[in-house]
C-alpha cells in the first residue's frame, strides 16, 4: 500500500514541477524583476515541500495510512501555495498593464472589425469583376458571365459582415418569361422564381394605346401601381362590386388603384401621350400566377351557348361571334369620354383609384417619402405602400417591419440592401431599375444609395398600415446607460442619439462639420 502511495505522489510532484517551470519563467519575462523574484521564491518553496513530502512518504512505510494522509496534506499545501503565488503575480501584472478607464465595461467578445465593406464596383463599370475582397478570395479561371457579375458586386465579393445563409431576395423582371400579345405584353415574379417571397407577387404589364387587359377577376386582393416605369401614358379602369355598384376612373403616371378580392374589373390604355401605358401590379399571395386569372372570354368559351342564351334571355345567334378562347390582352380604339352606365344601386362609395402623383412628398435629410395606407386610400384595406427616394450618399435607415413582409420594386438608381435574418445570418444584395426585392417580417435591413443618381423605389406591404421600427429611434428612446452597456458608446455619441427620437426614415450623409465619435 505504501509503495502505491509513493508512486502516485511522485507522479503528482513531477507533473506539478513540469507545469510550474515554464509558467514561472514566462511570467518573469513579462512582469520584470519583482515577478522573477516571486517565481524564484515559489520554486524554492515548492522544492522544499517536495522534499518534505518525500520524507513523509518514507515514514509512511513504517507508520501506515495516517502518515500517508499527512503527506497528502503537505502536497496539497505545497500546490496551493504555488498556485496562490502564481495567481497573485498574474493579477498584479494585469493591473499594472491596464490603461482603460475604471468604469469601462469588460470585453466579453472580440470587437467588430473596421475593415472597409463598401461596394467594390457598380453595374456600369468597365472592369472584369473578381471575387476578391482585401486578402480574401481569388480570381476566376473558368467561364464567367461578366454582365451578371457586374450587376451583383456584393454577391461575387460580399462584405465581410455577411455570414451564414439567407435565401435569394432579388429577382430582375428582365429574367422573367414575357407573354407577348397583340397590343401589349406581361411578365411576372412569384415564389416559383423567388421562393423567399411567399406572401406577395408582382406583374409588369404594357398596353399600347387603346389596348385592353380584358374583363377579369382574381382570387386575391390586387394593387395596381403606376410609377416611373410608365414613362408616359395613362389608363382607364372599371369595376362593379357585389352590390351592383359600378366605378370608372382614370390614372396617370405616379397614380395607383386597388381592387378587393373577386371584384371584376378591366384596364384600358388611353392615348393622352400617344404611348399607351405600362404599370406594375402586386398581389397578396406569393403563389399568384397571372396565367390563372378568371377571364370573361375564357369562361364563356367553356359554357354551352344554349346556357348562355338562357342566362341572357336571348337567342343563341346573339353569341355567334364570341371568341373560342381567351383574349387576355387585345387591341382596341382608345376610349373617348367613356362613362359608366348609371347603376340603380349607385356608384362604389370608396374610389378604387388614388392620385398619388398629386400628393406632396415629405422631405427628409437624405430623400423623400410618400406613405399610402388605409387612412389615406380608404379602399385599400389589405395593401399599403411607401414611395421612397434616396439621394446619393444617403440611405433608408436601419429598420425592420414587426409583422409585415415587404415587397420592393426599384424604379431608378442603384442601391444595396443587407438582410439580417438573426442567428448570425446576413446577406447583401444589389438592386437597380426593374429589380424586385423581398424582406420577410422582422428581418433587419437598410437600403443604401450606391450610385450617383437618385434611388427611387417602392416598399409594398400586405397590410392596411405601414409600420416599421427604426433602430436609431429605438436606441434614442432607451435609457442611455443600457445602450452604453451593450455598445460601449462614448457619452458624446449617446448625446447625439437624441436627434433620432423622431424617426428619420431616410438619413443623409454626415455633414462635413461633424466629427466622428
Amino acid at each position: 500500500m505504501a509503495r502505491t502511495l509513493l508512486s502516485l505522489l511522485l507522479c503528482v510532484l513531477l507533473s506539478t514541477a513540469t507545469l510550474a517551470a515554464p509558467a514561472a519563467s514566462g511570467s518573469a519575462a513579462a512582469a520584470g524583476p519583482s515577478t522573477v523574484e516571486a517565481a524564484r521564491t515559489s520554486s524554492v518553496k515548492a522544492a522544499s515541500t517536495s522534499a518534505a513530502a518525500l520524507g513523509s512518504v518514507s515514514s509512511a512505510q513504517a507508520t501506515g495510512s495516517s502518515t500517508a494522509d499527512a503527506a497528502g496534506t503537505s502536497s496539497v499545501e505545497a500546490t496551493g501555495s504555488s498556485t496562490i503565488e502564481a495567481t497573485g503575480s498574474a493579477t498584479a501584472e494585469a493591473a499594472g498593464a491596464s490603461t482603460v478607464e475604471a468604469d469601462a465595461p469588460r470585453e466579453t467578445v472580440p470587437l467588430a472589425s473596421d475593415n472597409p465593406n463598401d461596394i467594390l464596383w457598380l453595374p456600369d463599370t468597365n472592369i472584369i469583376p473578381e471575387p476578391i475582397r482585401g486578402s480574401l478570395g481569388a480570381n476566376i479561371l473558368g467561364p464567367q458571365n461578366i454582365e451578371i457579375d457586374r450587376q451583383n458586386a456584393d454577391l461575387l465579393a460580399p462584405p465581410t459582415t455577411d455570414s451564414g445563409s439567407v435565401q435569394n431576395a432579388k429577382w430582375p423582371f428582365g429574367l422573367s418569361h414575357n407573354r407577348l400579345q397583340t397590343g401589349g405584353w406581361a411578365r411576372q415574379q412569384n415564389q416559383d422564381v423567388m421562393p423567399i417571397a411567399n406572401s406577395m407577387a408582382g406583374v409588369n404589364m404594357r398596353l399600347e394605346p387603346g389596348a385592353i387587359r380584358e374583363l377579369h377577376w382574381h382570387k386575391t386582393a390586387e394593387l395596381f401601381l403606376q410609377w416611373a416605369y410608365m414613362l408616359s401614358g395613362s389608363a382607364q379602369v372599371t369595376a362593379v362590386d357585389a352590390d351592383g355598384r359600378n366605378f370608372i376612373g382614370n390614372v396617370r403616371q405616379g397614380d395607383l388603384w386597388y381592387f378587393p378580392p373577386g371584384i371584376p374589373h378591366s384596364i384600358q390604355a388611353t392615348n393622352e401621350t400617344g404611348e399607351g401605358t405600362e404599370f406594375l401590379l402586386v398581389f397578396d399571395d406569393g403563389a399568384f400566377s397571372e396565367d390563372s386569372t378568371f377571364l370573361l372570354t375564357d369562361w364563356l368559351a367553356h359554357v354551352p351557348k344554349e346556357v348562355i342564351a338562357k342566362n341572357f334571355q336571348t337567342s343563341i345567334s346573339a353569341f355567334d361571334h364570341i371568341p373560342a378562347q381567351q383574349l387576355y390582352i387585345f387591341p382596341n380604339p382608345p376610349p373617348e369620354n367613356q362613362a359608366a352606365p348609371k347603376s340603380p344601386q349607385g356608384t362604389i362609395p370608396n374610389p378604387f383609384i388614388f392620385q398619388l402623383s398629386q400628393v406632396k412628398a415629405t422631405q427628409l435629410s437624405g430623400g423623400t417619402v410618400k406613405i399610402i395606407d388605409s387612412t389615406t386610400f380608404t379602399a385599400a384595406t389589405a395593401i399599403s405602400a411607401s414611395e421612397i427616394t434616396v439621394e446619393p450618399g444617403a440611405m433608408r435607415e436601419l429598420h425592420w417591419h414587426p409583422t409585415q413582409d415587404e415587397w420592393t420594386f426599384y424604379i431608378s438608381g442603384q442601391g444595396r440592401l443587407t438582410l439580417f435574418a438573426s442567428s448570425g445570418n446576413a446577406r447583401t444584395f444589389d438592386y437597380e431599375a426593374g429589380d424586385v426585392g423581398f424582406v420577410p417580417a422582422s428581418f433587419g435591413h437598410f437600403v443604401e444609395n450606391t450610385g450617383n443618381t437618385t434611388l427611387h423605389f417602392l416598399e409594398i406591404f400586405n397590410s392596411g398600415r405601414v409600420q416599421d421600427i427604426s433602430l436609431s429611434q429605438w436606441l434614442a428612446l432607451t435609457p442611455p446607460d443600457l445602450v452604453k452597456a451593450h455598445l460601449q458608446l462614448s457619452d458624446d455619441t449617446l448625446k447625439k442619439l437624441t436627434k433620432f427620437e423622431t424617426k428619420q426614415i431616410v438619413v443623409g450623409p454626415e455633414s462635413s462639420s461633424s466629427s466622428d465619435s
